[in-house]
This record gives structure tokens, sequence and C-alpha cells, in this order.
């Protein structure tokens, strides 16, 4: 029934059916189908109700929505071509120095949108046509876009590292009863996070090293570009060229520090911090759109000044309306500012923006991630109850090697299950059935996650499925043949499974911070 189960399975999803329904049809069948011949016991499929209304009020995945809303509006708005264009302004004129650019935008989009397929469509509408004008190398044009485009899956706020601190913890647990330790110490989103930091920004140094490095050896590679940061199109701002860089990159680099700081600091839930990135952008947005000198513009100032002091009362001493003290006064007057603030930008995007578009599409994102959510929780619970878990853990625990041999057969079945299935369906179907056995054996799920990840992220760029190709190749120009994309990638590849390999071989890289903010 097992065997049976897995050939259907990977049978529907490669017919084209979308694969929630997939997820909870095909175990459901094979499910009653064991029940018919003696073999699955039904009391599993009638936990499905509870277990789902359990995982869908998990306060992890509540503050997923919210971070979609927040991908989607800069997604939507001009403010990542501003971003492309300033820093191909301020890095241009040196060679290599639009390939920097693409990585410094990569990066920043990477921490604020986490929407990988909108982010290298971005960069390859806009940067790939200046650089291969410009005689830059195809292969190096490509390749830097492909993977500076899927950092959002390492760098948080990563939706991947959400979903995924929600499947770790709950393996944590199953796997630390099973070797005995009822009381294990939860794994949350601000552990993962912390953890994903500094392989995150290891891997965005070793792009900016390998670009240094074809500007020394092969600098015919990549020219000089130059482009006048005055003349950008869409900057509202005009002016000096400091007002430019504060309004293109700071501002969003700021509101990307609140929100992923908030949450570092334990300042705020994960829930809490989506929150204000979403009112953040909202505004950034708003302001962007509204006419220059109007009086809409200061109501916007105004709001902004008013989020920060309610974050400063939030750093301090909280709010306490049982003893009100000026303090007190002082937010509540902030408070009422801010949602004041937030109604008129509202109104605004509403009736002149793109407001309604991006909230239908971030509920269509939302609905297919909770689908795919519930699918994977009853192929989990069919699975179990034909004995796959048991199954899973002696083949784990006897495999050769030990331990080192489990883990290295997990990671090259996510590598490869990566070619085919997006990655919510990989967190959902595998960790929950091998991830237990290995902390049983006393792998540590920080680390393991952070492996996750970054397996994960590789996936997107390895040939024949690799997502991020097939985005580039929707704005390449058809002088860039898609024999030089897939070759493009072989370069970042080995520096994904070098940055892969040192973390593996240091879980420190992954386990440091964490342990440092939280001990």
């Amino acid at each position: 029934m097992l065997g049976l189960l897995l050939i259907a399975l990977f049978g529907g999803i490669l017919s084209g059916v979308p694969v929630a329904f997939v997820l909870m049809g095909v175990p459901m069948i094979i499910g009653m189908l064991g029940a018919a011949v003696g073999s699955f016991d039904m009391a599993f499929i009638d936990a499905f109700p509870s277990r789902v209304f359990g995982l869908v009020t998990s306060p992890i995945l509540v503050s997923v929505p919210l971070f979609v809303l927040m991908g989607a509006m800069l997604e939507r708005s001009d403010i990542a071509k501003r971003m492309m264009l300033t820093a191909g302004a301020l890095f241009g004129n040196l060679h290599g120095g639009m390939a920097l650019a693409v990585i410094v935008v990569g990066a920043l989009l990477a921490a604020s949108t986490g929407v990988i397929g909108a982010t290298i469509l971005m960069l390859g509408m806009i940067a790939l046509p200046a650089m291969l004008s410009a005689d830059y190398s195809p292969r190096l044009s490509a390749g830097i876009i492909c993977a500076s485009g899927s950092l959002g899956q390492i760098i948080p706020p990563s939706i991947l590292l959400i979903l995924l601190a929600d499947q770790i913890s709950s393996a944590y647990m199953t796997g630390r009863r099973m070797a005995g330790d009822w009381a294990p110490d939860p794994v949350s989103v601000g552990d993962l996070f912390a953890a994903a930091l500094i392989p995150g920004l290891m891997l965005i140094l070793l792009y900016i090293l390998y670009v240094l490095f074809m500007a020394w050896w092969k600098p015919e590679t990549c020219p000089p570009i130059k482009l006048n940061i005055d003349q950008i199109e869409g900057n509202q701002e005009g002016g000096p060229v400091w007002r430019s860089v504060v309004s293109s990159l700071l501002v969003p680099l700021g509101l990307i520090v609140l929100v992923l700081g908030s949450i570092l600091g334990g300042v705020a839930t994960p829930t809490e911090s989506a929150a204000l990135g979403a009112c953040g952008t909202l505004l950034i947005i708003a302001y962007n759109n509204a006419a220059r000198g109007s009086l809409v513009r200061r109501v916007y100032q105004v709001t902004g000044a008013a989020a920060f002091a309610l974050v400063l009362v939030k750093l301090g001493d909280g709010i306490n309306l049982s003893e009100p003290t000026p303090m007190t006064w002082i937010a509540m007057l902030a408070l009422l500012v801010l949602i004041s603030g937030l109604l008129v930008a509202t109104v605004q995007e509403m009736k002149g923006g793109d407001l309604f578009a991006v909230c239908k599409s971030s509920a269509l994102m939302v609905s297919m991630l909770l689908l795919i959510v519930v699918g994977a929780t009853m192929l989990s619970l069919v699975f179990r109850g034909l004995g796959g878990e048991e199954l899973v853990h002696h083949a784990l625990t006897n495999i050769p090697g030990g331990m080192f041999a489990a883990l290295l057969s997990v990671m090259l079945v996510i590598f490869v299950l990566g070619f085919v299935i997006e990655y919510v369906e990989i967190i959902f179907i595998v960790v929950p059935i091998a991830a237990p056995p290995l902390f049983a054996a006393g792998i540590d799920p920080i680390w393991l996650a952070v492996l996750i990840t970054m397996n994960l992220q590789m996936s997107f760029l390895t040939p024949p499925f690799g997502f991020a190709l097939f985005y580039l190749r929707n704005v390449a120009p058809p002088s860039l043949t898609t024999k030089e994309i897939y070759a493009s990638i072989v370069p970042f590849v080995g520096i994904q499974l070098f940055a892969l390999s040192m973390v593996a071989a240091f879980p420190a890289l992954a386990t440091w911070l964490p342990k440092v903010m939280y001990n």
C-alpha cells in the first residue's frame, strides 16, 4: 500500500492536477483501499479535521498572509525598479558594478518581498538589457540574476523559513519524544531567522567575491555601465544624489531592519512584525504616489513618525492602561495618528493604486499555501497509518554510516524532489516523515532547518526544472539561448554547494547566533 501511495502520488503530481488536490485526494483513496483490506485504521482519517484546525490556527502561520501582502505591495510598486536603477547608478562605473548592484538589490528584495519569481522577472527586465547592451558576458549576466533572485529562500524574513519553523518544531517534539525527552525546547521563527542570517550573508559575500574575481581576471566580461542617478525614471524626489539614495535604498532597508530586528530582538511576534512591515510598505508606496508638496505627503510623514514612536514605546516599558502615565497618553495619540494615516493611504491606493489587485493576488497565494498545508496533513496521516513512519525510522537508523549517512540521504531526497515540486510541498511532505528519526538521534533542529533551506534554494537553480531558469527565460531576449542560461548557473550552484558544505561542516555557522541572542 505504501508503494501504491508513492506511485499514485507522483503520478498525480506529474499529471498537472493542482498539487493540493493530489495531496488530499490520493491519500484518501489509498487509505480507503487500505481500510478495505484491513491494513489501515480509519481513525487516522478521523483525526484529519482537528489536525487541520490546529495547523491553520497556528500563531506562526498567521503571519504568512501579512508577509505575502507586504511582498505583493512591493512587487506591484515601482520601488523595486528605483532600487535597481539607483544601485546601478552607484556601482555602474566600476568593472562588474552592475553585477554588484544586482546582488545588492536581490538581497534587499529577498529581505522585503521574498517572491523569487517576481524578483527574477524584475531584475531580468531592468538589469539584463543594460548588461547585455554594454557587452557583459551573457553567462555572467544570466547567472548573477538567477542566483541573486533566489536569495529570497534563505534571507529572512522568508516565507520558506516561516513554514519550515512550524514543521521543524512539530517534528522536533515528535523526535525527542521518541528518544524519551518529553520536555524539549521549542523551535521558533526567531530561531530560524537568526540561524539563516549568517549563511545568507555568507552567500551574498561569496557572490560579491566571485564578481570581483571575474572583474579582475576577465574585466572584458563585466565592463562599466554609467547611469545618471539624477535621471532615474520614476524618481520623484529629484534634487541631490543623497536624496535619491535615501528614498530608493535606505528607506526600504530601514523597513527591513525594523521588521527583522523586531523579531530577532524579541520585541514583537512574527505576526506583529509582519503587520508592521505591511503597514510600513503601504505608507511608503502611498507617499511615493502622492503629489510632491501636497498635504497628504505631510500626513504620511507624521504617520511614519507616529509608528516610530510606538516602536520606541514598545522597546521601553510598553503601555499600561491600568495605571496611565504621560507616556501612555502619547502612545495612544500616536496610535490614533497611525490608524488615521493608514486609512488615508488605503483610500488613496484603493482609488488610484493597485491595492485591490494586490489584496486579491495575496489572497490567492495564501489560499494556495493553506490548501497545500491541508493536503500535506492528509498525506502525513495516511502515511503514518500505513506504517510508513516506522519504516522510514528503521531505514534511517540502520543505514550504513550512521546519522551522517542518514542526513546525507535526506538531503539528496530533498534535492531531487526540488527538481519537480515546489518547496512548500517538500516541507510539508518530507520534514514530518524524515526529520523525527534524525532529531531522535540528536541532530540539532536549527542546523537541519538551515541545511534544508539552503538545499531548497540550490534546487531553484539546478536543471532540468530549475524554476529560476524558467523565470528568466520568460523575459530574456532570444539572443540569450536556453543553453546559455543553463550554463550560466554552474559557478553559482558551485558557490551554493560550497556554502552548504561549510554550514554542514561547521554547524556553528547556523547555531551560534540563535544561542547568543536567545540565551
